[in-house]
C-alpha cells in the first residue's frame, strides 16, 4: 500500500531550508544603514508559510530539476512577498496593527523606515536572482526570462496593480469579474510566477512550464478565495490577526459578491483545475497536488 504524503512534514522542512538560506545571504543590520536592514529583517524573519519559495523550488524539481540550485530565486520571491505585506500594512493602505501575530513594521519603526525597508527587500530581491548567473550550468537568456517574468508579477502588469484596482474598489459597486481579475493579479500573480519560474531555472519545457503556470493561476484563485472565507470564518490566534478587517474596510471580496457557499463551490472547481494541470506530472508533483487539496482545509 502506497504511504500517503506527509505534507505538514514537507512544508516544515522546506521552510527551514529557506530560512536558512535567507538567514545566510541576506545583510546584517550593521553600518549606517542599519535602521532599515533591522527593519527589513523584522519582517522578513517574523513567521510566515514560505509558500512562493517553496512553490518555486517544489517546481523546479517537478520538471526534474533541483531546489537547492534555484535557492537564491526563491528567496527573491519571499523578499518581494515580503515587501509587499510591509506596505499593505500601512495607515495610507490597510492600516494594520498586526501582522502574523506581531506589531507591524510601521508600529514599530515608523512610517517612514518601514516604506524603506520594504524598498530595500524589492530592490534586494533582484540583485537575488541576478545571482543565478553565478550558479553552474544556469542559462544567462533563463536567468533574463526569470527576472521579466518577476517584474511583469511584481508590478503595475501585476501585484501592485492588483492592490491598486483593491483601494479603488472600496468605495465603489463591483462585480465579480472585476474582483477576480483583481485577484489574479493581486495574489494569484506572484504565486503563478513562484511556479513559473521555479519550471524555468529548472530546466522545464515550455510545455511544462505552461502546465505550472496555469496550476498557479489556479491555486492562487482558490488560496485568494479560502482566504476571504478565513476574514469571516477564521480564527484569530490560527491566524496572527483579527478576521473581520475585510468587511470593516467594505473590501470586495468573494463572499461580499458570492455569499460563503458560493465562495467554497468557486474554490473547490479552482483546486480541481489546479489538479487538472498536473496530469502529466509524475510522483515529483505530489506536494503541489497535496497543497492545492489543503486549500480547501486552510485554517490560516
Amino acid at each position: 500500500m502506497q504511504e500517503s504524503f506527509d505534507l505538514k512534514l514537507y512544508l516544515a522542512e522546506r521552510k527551514r531550508e529557506v530560512e536558512a538560506a535567507l538567514e545566510a545571504s541576506f545583510p546584517a543590520p550593521v553600518g549606517l544603514q542599519k535602521s532599515v536592514i533591522e527593519a527589513a529583517r523584522y519582517s522578513l524573519f517574523a513567521g510566515g508559510k514560505r509558500l512562493r519559495p517553496i512553490l518555486c523550488m517544489t517546481a523546479a524539481e517537478v520538471v526534474g530539476g533541483s531546489a537547492q540550485p534555484i535557492m537564491p530565486a526563491a528567496c527573491a520571491l519571499e523578499m518581494i512577498h515580503t515587501y509587499s505585506l510591509i506596505h499593505d500594512d500601512l495607515p495610507a493602505m490597510d492600516n494594520d496593527d498586526y501582522r502574523r501575530g506581531q506589531l507591524t513594521s510601521h508600529k514599530v519603526f515608523g512610517e517612514a523606515i518601514a516604506i524603506l525597508a520594504g524598498d530595500a527587500l524589492l530592490t534586494e530581491a533582484f540583485d537575488f536572482v541576478a545571482r543565478m548567473l553565478d550558479m553552474p550550468g544556469q542559462s544567462a537568456d533563463r536567468v533574463l526570462q526569470a527576472i521579466r517574468i518577476l517584474v511583469k508579477a511584481a508590478g503595475y502588469r501585476g501585484m501592485i496593480g492588483g492592490q491598486a484596482i483593491d483601494l479603488e474598489c472600496e468605495n465603489l459597486e463591483t462585480d465579480i469579474a472585476t474582483v477576480e481579475y483583481m485577484h489574479i493579479h493581486k495574489t494569484g500573480a506572484l504565486l503563478s510566477a513562484s511556479l513559473e519560474i521555479g519550471a524555468l531555472l529548472g530546466g522545464g519545457s515550455d510545455e511544462q512550464t505552461r502546465s505550472l503556470k496555469r496550476y498557479g493561476h489556479h491555486f492562487g484563485l482558490a488560496f485568494q478565495i479560502t482566504d476571504d472565507l478565513l476574514d469571516i470564518e477564521g480564527d484569530a490566534e490560527e491566524m496572527g490577526k483579527q478576521p473581520g478587517s475585510d468587511i470593516a474596510r467594505n473590501k470586495k471580496t468573494y463572499p461580499a459578491l458570492l455569499g460563503l457557499a458560493g465562495s467554497k463551490e468557486s474554490a473547490r472547481e479552482h483546486v480541481e483545475q489546479a489538479l487538472h494541470q498536473l496530469a502529466s506530472f509524475g510522483k515529483a508533483a505530489e506536494p503541489l497536488r497535496a497543497l492545492a487539496q489543503y486549500l480547501l482545509l486552510r485554517r490560516a
